[in-house]
């Protein structure tokens, strides 16, 4: 069957790999959707309801699309903490794992990067996901470790300096 440009990403899985504090902050986050959100959109759905026509009622229909998306945030969120798998890197090992922070250096220039899940990853904080190609290139090197890593049109090598 063909896939439509618009469910080209609609299927992927999520990252399951969260720390505790994103693990708390989504549980947060979820106990607001649900005791305040959702029952604050569902009085005022079941208000513009009272007003009569549903199919020229635009704010009804609003109201409705706003309820539905706070729903899907809920069943989104429950279904990542089922799944979550929380991030906790071993202390005596001394290669790089998920949530361990590594310093790199390429081009005489040092730069420190922590490796989580792609529900955390934020870059320009230096803060990169397992499965992108540098986090995944780093995964089981040791201190003192050089690796290289494929772009468009050249190849990057770096070295670890150090795994904390």
């Amino acid at each position: 069957m063909p896939i439509r440009k618009s469910e080209k990403y609609t299927y992927l899985k999520t990252d399951p790999c969260i720390t505790q504090a994103k693990f708390d902050e989504l549980t947060k986050k979820l106990d607001r959707l649900i005791n305040v959100n959702r029952p604050r959109e569902a009085a005022e759905v079941q208000r513009l309801a009272m007003m009569g026509d549903f199919s020229e009622n635009v704010g009804y229909q609003v109201a409705k699309g706003r309820l539905r998306g706070i729903n899907q945030r809920i069943l989104d969120i429950t279904d990542l903490l089922k799944k979550a798998e929380i991030i906790r890197p071993d202390k005596n090992d001394d290669s790089v794992q998920i949530g361990n922070l590594v310093t790199l250096e390429h081009d005489g220039r040092e730069k420190i990067y922590q490796i989580l899940g792609s529900e955390e990853t934020n870059p320009t904080a230096g803060i990169i996901s397992h499965n992108s190609p540098l986090g995944a290139a780093m995964l089981g090197k040791r201190t003192g470790d050089t690796f290289e890593i494929q772009l468009a049109d050249r190849i990057i090598t770096y070295k670890i300096i150090k795994i904390s």
